[in-house]
């Protein structure tokens, strides 16, 4: 049986899982898309006891997002992660994180009733509005959205860091690049650009942490040390305020206008938009 690795944006925390897997979907709900910044989650199961974390335990923070599940991510880069955690003998994993193919792909979205406006599903994959038939469990409601007043608010997934992006949006763009799929244990980043004032904090700024990639120029991650929701970062060096897309509360009136570094996607998405595609960086920026 085929195994896959997967670990975190640092390396800190790592497992490994032997297959068959199965059960990958899209999850579209709000707290998934806070807590991955990102227009959905995707997660795929293994057999609980076909599931070994190989180090970080004491690198991650659980945070409990709805009564009973929780949510791990390490704390030193904020990247979503797996303990473990067995559900009816499974164990699931943001397929984002993983290093390998594990030779499934997803079945469907789930939790479309609670879909980003700024994300339009363009597959034929099936669709609901919560769980897929066969699955038992209750909807847990959004959470109240912040007041943003004037601009388009965010928040992270606990609610102690809110922000509004007050600055006209420069552009959009979902980046399969392997640094963004580990950062938000996702398919791809969707990140919304400003000006480097383009937004501010209104609240939760002690709870920020920073961490930047070794060697890498630019790539930092910002998240809720309480909730590890990514969060906006402002890039003085080029001026620009780069905003999670998952964290966002409003409709920012904009949407993705194409991909990058899709020479590096993950093997299990499919990109099925008509949007321009570029291997790396796009030739203007």
């Amino acid at each position: 049986m085929a195994t896959v690795r997967g670990s975190c944006l640092c390396g800190d925390v790592a497992w490994e899982a032997e297959g068959p897997f199965e059960l990958m979907s899209h999850c579209h709900c709000s707290r998934c898309r806070k807590a991955h910044g990102a227009a959905f989650a995707t997660y795929v199961m293994c057999g609980a006891d076909a599931f070994r974390l190989v180090r970080g335990r004491e690198r991650m923070v659980r945070y409990e997002s709805s009564p009973g599940l929780f949510r791990p991510f390490c704390g030193r880069c904020g990247g979503v992660v797996s303990d473990g955690t067995a559900w009816e003998g499974r164990a699931g994993m943001p397929a984002g994180s993983l290093d390998d193919d594990p030779d499934v792909r997803p079945l469907a979205h789930i939790f479309v009733a609670s879909k980003a406006p700024w994300f339009e599903i363009r597959d034929q994959l099936p669709r609901f509005d919560a769980y897929p038939p066969g699955f038992e469990g209750t909807a847990v409601a959004d959470r109240p959205r912040p007041p943003a007043g004037k601009g388009t608010g965010g928040s992270c997934l606990c609610g102690g860091v809110t922000f509004v992006v007050t600055g006209e949006p420069i552009r959009c763009h979902n980046c399969h690049c392997s640094r963004c799929r580990k950062a938000r244990g996702a398919a791809y980043a969707s990140n919304l650009f400003t000006s480097a004032d383009g937004f501010r904090l209104t609240g939760g700024e002690d709870l920020l942490v920073s961490y930047k990639v070794p060697g890498a120029r630019f790539f930092t991650q910002v998240f809720c040390r309480t909730c590890g929701a990514p969060m906006p970062r402002a890039d003085r060096e080029r001026n620009f305020g780069i905003v999670p897309m998952g964290g966002l509360d409003d409709d920012p009136g904009i949407r993705p206008a194409r991909h990058i570094f899709v020479g590096s996607k993950a093997p299990w998405c499919e990109i099925a938009d008509d949007l321009p595609q570029y291997a790396e960086y796009p030739p203007t920026p």
